[in-house]
């Protein structure tokens, strides 16, 4: 039986939205936050778009950043200072200006690390339109877990 996950969609949206307001500023939703899973939605606004009436890279960036944190939340729960150490994202179509999806899956979990992988959806699409990798930096839950050198 899988294990459940660490924090629920309600728990993660309220500490992304008070540790990062752009969160809030763009409208994430939670649509599911498993262990080893998340679908974050993000519903379209007009002022997200770029010349040529596509969604702007940086907003599907923000959007793949949060999904990453999210999947990795739900293994090891609210964690002070868990932050982005690596991010990479390839942009494969062009989004349309509708609902956008980001599901993630964890790739590898460790104490120190996480490596995670999203994949970026125009709503009702089935071909994502984005794709992001990221290494999230995990901070040690006690100060003596530290290592000094």
């Amino acid at each position: 039986m899988p294990e459940s996950p660490r924090i629920t969609a309600e728990e993660f949206l309220s500490l992304a939205r008070e540790q990062i307001p752009l969160t809030a500023i763009l409208g994430f939703e939670v649509v599911e936050i498993g262990y080893g899973h998340a679908r974050l939605a993000m519903p379209f606004k007009k002022d997200m778009l770029r010349p040529g009436g596509t969604i702007a890279g940086p907003v599907l960036m923000a959007l793949a950043d949060a999904a990453l944190w999210a999947v990795i939340l739900g293994m090891i729960g609210p964690r002070e200072q868990t932050v982005t150490s690596n991010f990479h994202c390839n942009f494969l179509r062009r989004p349309a200006a509708v609902d956008t999806i980001a599901e993630a899956r964890i790739l590898k979990l460790d104490r120190r690390l996480a490596v995670a992988d999203v994949a970026i959806f125009s709503a009702g699409e089935d071909q994502p339109v984005a794709q992001a990798s990221g290494t999230y930096a995990i901070p040690p839950e006690r100060l003596a877990d530290i290592a000094v050198s």
